[in-house]
């Protein structure tokens, strides 16, 4: 049973501050901290408040990437490696995010005539970030100038050993820092870091990789004109990066997604345009931030998940339609795989859940005979924190050494690592409370919603378990912890109206930090109910003169019945069907009315 909560609503003397704006979107607008005039107009324009703005053309102005104190200095370095004719890698992460800032920078730098390459590390025999071993094949092949995307503010050693080396190294990253002096001895472009007051401190990845482009281009001798569709052209991966990555939809970040969501409709990438008509993904409609998030992310994801994050690559880069199909298509068929494997991990994990006892930090931990696919342990998480509303931890086996026991007829470990993945709720700083159990962690990092850990022990393992759940335990002590619906606005039936999810479409891209509004109305009456779909699983309810429908939820919800009076949390959204344009409303909760 979710808790619902409505947010406060405004007053009548600050509604009458603006009378040519209707309450609910005043409301709207209110919960998403804009109460000043300037303010509203700046976020329904899609443009930057700021006057630290640089323009690319009259339509596309963005903040000034040499606001970053290291800026100037990494592109001068750049510049200088390509005068050379040297070698440059740009070290990418494997997930959308890295993939996407990892072509961004490639397609930029070789249009400068840089002689530069890719490396995207492997999820399970490198990990996350730079490592040695990938340092000395890049120092092996000749390169001098290594700039990462998406990762490396936590390889202060692997810095410097490739420094050691005679590599110069260029991090760009977003993830949160270490303490200042555990920060890597190099130029270091990242929002996240507050010695650069940057405007937008949550830029994701591709953000930042961006950022780099743009200042590269600054300083190039192209033409104007050109410098702007070079931009233009990367925007629809930045978008794509940004929503997957789940960065706040605010400031710049709210500028990038819309501009690429353009880009991104205008179908100019071979690659993204197989794997959507591969996958059907809003056939015949202009794609949204949801088709990104929820649809075109995952499954460039699904390439590191369970191979190599270099198809996902050779999709984004492809120029002939045949691979392009190709290539959409494995994602779809690995992205399924994907789907199958989080179910069964997770149903083992639901098994060590005591339902009657539920800890205040739930870690699920591979059994002795269970090595868990790492690429999927983190959805694992989130699916499990979703659905008990608590933070968790899902922790798979590595098997460093084993020996074949001719009894067993089968390889038995005789050393283990453990590797772990984490998703927090609102109330618990996830990385925070992982960083103070950190010491018997061998490397971890993260965001306060999300992290990722390894072990190299089953005893630092069993420490680092009673120490994170004693913490969290004192963290949460006195909250409730029950799934929370934030909703944002009380609505009469006769309040909801075409007008008005046409305004609120106003608010799009929806996102982290800009959610979908969540409305709720009371005592809507039941006239009507259908079921439709593959086995009837979609449910179809007509409220008070409009339709409600609920994907998927046709069981959940079989106990109404016509003539039922309801209270409803819900999407107001536009209906276009056959040229006629209708409200409706999508069901987020259905309860019997109470009132």
């Amino acid at each position: 049973m979710k808790e619902w909560s409505v947010l406060p609503g405004i007053d009548q003397e600050t509604a009458a501050k603006y009378p040519n704006i209707s309450r609910i979107f005043l409301q709207l607008l209110f919960n998403r901290g804009l109460k000043e005039e300037s303010a509203i107009k700046t976020f329904l324009s899609g443009e930057l408040a700021s006057q630290n703005t640089v323009s690319f053309g009259n339509d596309l102005s963005f903040y000034d990437p040499f606001i970053f104190k290291d800026m100037a200095a990494a592109v001068d370095l750049i510049i200088s490696h390509i005068k050379q004719g040297n070698g440059i890698v740009v070290y990418g992460d494997y997930d959308a995010d890295g993939v996407t800032s990892s072509v961004v920078l490639l397609e930029t730098l070789k249009i400068l005539h840089a002689k530069v390459e890719v490396y995207l590390p492997d999820r399970v025999s490198e990990g996350y970030g730079l490592n040695k071993m990938a340092i000395n094949q890049i120092l092996a092949n000749g390169f001098k100038l290594v700039v990462t995307v998406d990762n490396g503010v936590r390889n202060k050693e692997e810095v410097a050993y490739a420094k050691s080396k005679g590599l110069d190294i260029i991090i760009t990253d977003h993830h949160v820092l270490p303490e200042l002096n555990d920060l890597p001895d190099c130029l270091l472009i990242n929002p996240a870091d507050s010695r650069n007051a940057y405007p937008c401190p949550f830029l994701a990845g591709v953000g930042v990789a961006f950022k780099l482009i743009s200042a590269l281009l600054i300083k190039s001798n192209l033409p104007e004109a050109q410098k702007k569709l070079i931009l233009e052209k990367s925007l629809d991966l930045v978008a794509v990066g940004t929503i997957a990555d789940m960065v706040g939809l605010l400031s710049e970040n709210r500028l990038l997604v819309k501009k690429g969501l353009e880009i991104l409709n205008q179908n100019k990438r071979l690659g993204l345009n197989a794997l959507v008509k591969s996958a059907k993904i809003n056939v015949g409609k202009k794609l949204e931030a949801w088709n990104v998030g929820w649809q075109i992310g995952p499954r460039l994801n699904a390439a590191s998940r369970l191979s190599h994050a270099n198809t996902a690559f050779a999709l984004l880069t492809c120029e002939e339609v045949g691979e392009a199909e190709t290539l959409a298509e494995e994602l779809n068929q690995r992205n399924l795989s994907r789907q199958q494997i989080t179910k069964e991990i997770s149903e083992q994990v639901e098994k060590q859940i005591d339902i009657n006892n539920i800890p205040d930090i739930i870690i699920g931990i591979a059994g002795e005979d269970e090595i868990w696919n790492e690429g999927v342990i983190g959805l694992v998480a989130g699916r499990i924190a979703e659905k008990y509303y608590r933070p968790t931890l899902i922790v798979t086996r590595l098997i460093e050494e084993a020996e074949f026991d001719i009894e067993k007829k089968k390889l038995v470990p005789k050393k283990v690592s453990f590797k772990g993945s984490g998703r927090s709720i609102p109330e618990l700083n996830l990385i925070k409370a992982i960083e103070a159990c950190s010491e018997e962690l061998d490397k971890y990092g993260g965001h306060p919603m999300a992290c990722g850990f390894s072990v190299k022990s089953e005893d630092k393992l069993r420490i680092f378990k009673e120490k994170l759940g004693a913490l969290v335990s004192k963290e949460l002590a006195g909250k409730s912890l029950v799934p929370k619906l934030e909703i944002e606005a009380v609505l009469k039936p006769e309040e909801i109206s075409l007008n008005l999810a046409d305004e609120i479409s106003k608010l799009e891209p929806f996102g982290q930090n800009n959610q979908q509004p969540r409305l709720v109305s009371y005592n809507m009456l039941v006239e009507d109910i259908s079921v439709m779909g593959f086995d009837n699983q979609h449910i179809k309810l007509r409220l008070s003169g409009f339709w409600a429908l609920a994907f998927g939820a046709a069981e959940q919800y079989k106990q109404f019945k016509i003539g039922d009076s309801v209270d409803i949390v819900y999407y107001l959204e536009v209906n276009e069907f056959n040229g006629r344009r209708d409200a409706q409303l999508k069901i987020i909760d259905l309860r019997l009315s109470t009132k």
